[in-house]
């Protein structure tokens, strides 16, 4: 048990390489947004911020105090239509107010699932040994893990968790698709900042299929409900 979780806490180490450095996010985050539309062809959106407070609360441009995402969402119902993988379009969201959080929209280029973060690890630790194709995998400040594969998931999940034994629901794994969106590196939001596990890259271009990653995703989250009902 020693191994795994020196294996985890390896893992989780190495997808926050940016915890103590602190970069500006008003420097990044436009740079950041354009790159995901011009190397990976993702739809990206402008969300909101967080606002300065000398009183060191935690506020969110929406002005909502009781906020449940702070810096974290979209800033309009009619979000969906204005994500762009425009280049230019991009760097005009930003221009209007360099701050707000990079949001990419689930059910487009891809689907994701989202898993406890020990969960995540020990998912990940199986799937390189078992060799499987992996995409960019985002790590949350909330500590959670979140796949992306190809869209579609959110479909094919619950048929393919009954196949493998388990009811859906029953395991916190959550599928996101059309209609919601993930938080995108460098922002930060109201909990931490949001990073990379794996990063996007050349590689990775080509995302799984979700029912190549299911299983031991599954297998994951259901030890991990196992070992919650013990304690």
């Amino acid at each position: 048990m020693t191994e795994v979780v020196q294996r985890v806490e390896d893992t989780i180490g190495a997808a926050r390489p940016l915890t103590d450095r602190h970069p500006d996010p008003r420097d990044t985050l436009v740079d950041a947004a354009v790159r995901y539309a011009e190397e990976r062809r993702w739809d990206v959106l402008a969300g909101s911020w967080l606002e300065d407070d000398p009183g060191g609360r935690v506020l969110c441009s929406c002005a909502s105090a009781t906020c449940p995402t702070p810096g974290a969402h979209p800033t309009r119902p009619d979000w969906a239509t204005h994500a762009s993988g425009s280049a230019p379009a991009v760097r005009r969201m930003w221009a209007k107010q360099p701050r707000s959080s990079v949001l990419l929209p689930t059910g487009r280029t891809f689907d994701a699932i989202d898993v406890p973060e020990v969960a995540g690890c020990l998912a990940l630790a199986r799937m390189e040994r078992m060799d499987l194709p992996l995409g960019p995998v985002l790590c949350t400040p909330d500590r959670r893990l979140v796949f992306l594969v190809l869209p579609g998931a959110a479909v094919k999940v619950p048929d393919l968790l009954r196949k493998l034994g388990w009811t859906p629901g029953s395991l916190d794994l959550v599928v996101r698709g059309e209609g919601e969106w993930l938080v995108a590196p460098p922002t930060r939001t109201g909990r931490g900042s949001v990073q990379w596990a794996r990063q996007p890259t050349a590689l990775n271009r080509w995302l799984p299929d979700v029912e190549e990653l299911l299983s031991p995703l599954a297998y994951a989250c259901g030890r991990e409900l196992a070992a919650a009902r013990g304690r």
